[in-house]
């Protein structure tokens, strides 16, 4: 299974409770379709957006940043995204896949 990475920017005024359940939904809809979840990755809450973001008919100046790593199939990928561009607290969303197998993240050398 390839390794995918999560780049998701969330509302900034969330609660810590909101936040929680967004990020355990997300890590259910891969567990539940057979991948698993590397880790997750806080890059910055209420930092302002490059340039204003409508979503969900409403601009947006400030979001939370984070990232998520996980293991699974593409279809998965986008079940993923189809769930969190739905979801009200997503500003923008986006997978990026970092490598096709784990032999190419693990560094091996036969030199040893």
């Amino acid at each position: 299974m390839p390794l995918y990475e999560l780049v998701c920017i969330s509302r900034a005024k969330m609660t810590q409770g909101s936040m929680k359940d967004l990020l355990k939904k997300s890590a259910l809809t891969v567990l539940d379709r057979g991948g698993a979840v590397r880790g997750f990755v806080n890059i910055g809450r209420e930092q302002m957006l490059p340039y204003r973001m409508k979503r969900h008919m409403e601009y947006h100046t400030h979001g939370s940043f984070w990232l998520m790593h996980y293991f699974s199939n593409p279809k998965t990928s986008q079940v993923l995204l189809d769930q969190l561009k739905l979801d009200a607290r997503v500003i923008r969303c986006n997978v990026v896949k970092v490598t096709d197998k784990l032999s190419q993240m693990v560094n091996t050398s036969d030199n040893q």
